[in-house]
C-alpha cells in the first residue's frame, strides 16, 4: 500500500520517570531462580534489558498517551481543531471499555467533530495506526491525525512476579512467562498531514504487511498474565519477517535503494539480532533502545523513531524502514522519507 499524498509532521515520545533494573526484580525473582536453580542475572544476560521504566502507580495508559500526544502537537505547530481523528494503539488500556482513545480525546480537548477509536494489533498496532490515518488522508477524509500509544509494565510484572515466587512454581512456568519481565513503559505519539499542507514534513511512502495466524497461539496475555513460547515465536517470527521483507523490496523499492536507517520494534538482544542476521540489516543501520527500556509495545517503533531523531542518526532525505512483528503472528515494514 504506497501513499502520495501522506506527510508526518510532529513526533513525541515520553520516558516513564521511574528507572527499574532487570537486578531490582531479580531480587525479588530470587527465591524462585534459587529453588529452580537458575542464574540470579538470567533476566538481564538471556534478554540483554539491563533496566526499564515504570510510569507513577496512579498513572493510567490513558495519561501517558495524552502526554505524547501533547507534545506531538505542540512538535507540529498545529491547531489541535484540525485533527481529524485520533486513534490509540496501546496494548495496555485503562478499562475494557469505553475506548482508552475518548479518554485521551478529552484530555487533550480535542474538537467533537474528530473521530476517536483504539486499534488492537499487538505491537504492531502504532503501525496499524499509521496506516489507518494515512489511507483517510489519501482518499481526502481528514487533513491531519493523531495516533497515540501508552504502555505500563508495572501492574503485570508485579502479578507476574507474586506468581513466579510461590512455592509450587515449575521451572516451566518461570520459562513461560520469562518475557512478561522484559516489558518496559512509555509513550509515543504521531501527527500525519495531508502532504501538500506540510511542505517541510516528512513523507510516509507506504506500508506491507504480512500475516502467519496459524501461530497465533504462541503469545497471548491477559492483564496480568502473558504466557509466551519464546523459542518457537522467534523462529516463526523471523520466517514471517523474511517473507514480508521480500515483499517490502519489491513494493516500496528496497532491492535497489535500500533504507539508510532501521526502527525495529525491539524484544530482546536476541530477538534483534536474529533478525537483522536473517535480513541482512548492518546492525550499524539499527538505534537500539532495548537494553535501557525493555520491550515497550507497540510505542516501541515511534519511541525509538523519536529518539533517533534526537540523537541526530537521521539526516534530511533520509529512507527510514519502521518494521515489526506481533503476536498473531503478523508483520509489517513501512517506509518513511525524512
Amino acid at each position: 500500500m504506497l501513499f502520495q499524498n501522506v506527510s508526518i509532521v510532529g513526533l513525541a515520545h515520553v520516558d516513564a520517570p521511574h528507572r527499574v533494573t532487570s537486578a531490582e526484580l531479580s531480587a525479588r525473582l530470587a527465591p524462585a531462580l534459587t529453588r529452580l536453580g537458575m542464574r540470579l542475572d538470567v533476566l538481564e544476560t538471556a534478554s540483554g534489558i539491563g533496566a526499564r521504566r515504570y510510569w507513577d502507580p496512579q498513572t493510567q495508559p490513558s495519561d501517558a498517551a495524552a502526554m505524547a500526544g501533547e507534545k506531538a502537537i505542540a512538535n507540529a505547530g498545529i491547531d489541535r481543531n484540525k485533527l481529524g481523528i485520533l486513534v490509540n494503539t496501546s496494548v495496555c488500556r485503562d478499562y475494557i471499555e469505553p475506548s482508552t482513545a475518548c479518554l485521551v480525546h478529552e484530555k487533550l480537548g480535542l474538537s467533537t467533530s474528530c473521530q476517536n477509536f483504539d486499534i488492537g494489533n499487538a505491537c504492531l498496532a502504532f503501525l496499524s495506526g499509521m496506516q489507518v490515518v494515512g489511507n483517510m488522508i489519501e482518499q481526502g477524509q481528514i487533513d491531519y491525525g493523531l495516533v497515540v500509544d501508552g504502555e505500563s509494565a508495572r501492574f503485570v510484572q508485579d502479578a507476574t512476579i507474586a506468581r513466579l515466587v510461590q512455592p509450587d512454581t515449575t521451572a516451566q512456568e518461570f520459562r513461560d512467562q520469562f518475557a512478561t519481565l522484559t516489558l518496559g513503559s512509555g509513550a509515543a505519539a504521531m501527527v500525519l498531514a495531508r502532504s501538500s499542507l506540510a511542505p517541510q514534513g516528512h513523507r510516509f511512502s507506504g506500508l506491507v504487511s504480512q500475516a502467519a495466524t496459524q501461530h497465533s497461539n504462541l503469545c497471548r496475555g491477559q492483564v496480568d498474565k502473558m504466557v509466551t513460547d519464546a523459542k518457537t515465536l522467534l523462529f516463526a517470527g523471523l520466517e514471517l519477517a523474511a517473507r514480508t521483507w521480500q515483499l517490502a523490496q519489491d513494493e516500496l523499492g528496497w532491492r535497489d535503494n535500500p533504507p539508510a536507517e532501521f526502527v525495529l520494534h525491539q524484544v530482546s538482544a536476541t530477538h534483534t539480532a536474529s533478525l537483522c542476521q536473517a535480513l541482512g540489516i548492518d546492525t550499524k543501520k539499527v538505534a537500539t533502545i532495548f537494553g535501557e527500556f525493555g520491550n515497550i509495545g507497540p510505542a516501541a517503533v515511534p519511541i525509538a523513531l523519536s529518539k533517533a531523531v534526537e540523537a541526530g542518526r537521521v539526516e534530511k532525505g533520509c529512507r527510514i524502514a519502521l518494521m515489526g512483528i506481533g503476536s498473531g503472528l503478523n508483520c509489517s515494514m513501512a517506509e518513511v522519507i525524512w
